[in-house]
């Protein structure tokens, strides 16, 4: 059974995991200290606040060493490790290693980490950094494959639900202490309060559902992403499920990792 590490644990990564869960192979997510997902209930990162988390069949749970995976597998259950830097990967040994911290940029991921090495998204050059980046950005182009090149630049302009882009995701008006006014899941209208930064109120820019909200008690900078209104209607349901777009992409990585499985020992340059 191969082992897949897979750096970061957000909502598009989670669709990842799933993909290889179901798959049958034996994935161990790799974490930062306090994990900035916003959409929270379909991150299986939010494992790291409170333990242990489900996100649809499957649950995350906190260890603290790679020795521990094996107990963690036998359960059915995904271990997640706090290592941002991927130290364990060494101890690991894993037979596939996915880039799924989705940080516009590469922090270290390579080939030499892994046999088969896939990144998603901007930052990364596949044939240098990786051996296959997939593409991450909605449209005609969701979950291309790279072997060569890279995937479309990062445009900062986020998905349209119901015309709207920018409006509805929510950035730190100021830098400080994030306290929540309002849950995931929750109906908000336009103007209404639904976190502060220490005594800064931030308010709903549309009327929606409260789709993603960071996690509370963290210090969070100027500009930083922070949580996302969802104008649609039946989006109360798309709080507690992954998202088409994630599905997307974590087929494409599996189907990225499977190619090269096949052709592993073919004379092929990847």
């Amino acid at each position: 059974m191969k082992t897949v590490v897979v750096r970061g644990g957000g909502d598009l990564a989670t669709g990842v995991v799933q993909k290889f869960y179901r798959g049958g192979f034996k994935v161990v997510i790799l974490e930062r200290e306090e994990p900035l997902a916003i959409r929270r209930t379909v991150a299986l990162c939010q494992g790291v606040y409170d333990k242990e988390h489900q996100v649809e069949e499957m649950t995350s749970l906190l260890i603290q060493s790679p020795g521990e995976c094996a107990g963690v597998w036998k359960q059915g259950k995904i271990p997640i490790l706090i290592d941002p830097e991927g130290k364990w990967i060494g101890e690991i040994q894993p037979d596939i290693v996915v880039d799924g911290m989705m940080a516009k940029k590469n922090w270290g991921t390579h080939k030499s980490m892994a046999p088969i090495t896939v990144a998603l998204g901007p930052g990364f050059e596949a044939g240098e950094d990786v051996n296959v980046v997939v593409e991450t950005k909605r449209g005609h182009h969701l979950g291309t494959l790279y072997f060569k090149g890279t995937a479309i630049d990062n445009t900062g302009v986020p998905g349209e639900l119901e015309g709207i882009t920018r409006k509805r995701v929510v950035y730190a008006p100021c830098s400080g202490k994030v306290k929540h006014i309002k849950d995931i899941g929750d109906e908000v209208r336009e103007g209404e309060g639904i976190f502060y930064i220490d005594d800064f109120k931030v308010n709903s820019p549309l009327d929606g559902i409260l789709r993603g909200l960071i996690h509370e008690g963290l210090m969070v900078r100027e500009g930083m992403k922070c949580a996302d209104v969802d104008p649609r209607k039946e989006a109360i349901e798309y709080c507690y499920s992954i998202s088409d777009k994630a599905r997307a992409i974590g087929g494409a990585t599996l189907e990225a990792t499977l190619i090269l499985l096949n052709k592993k020992g073919d004379d092929h340059d990847f």
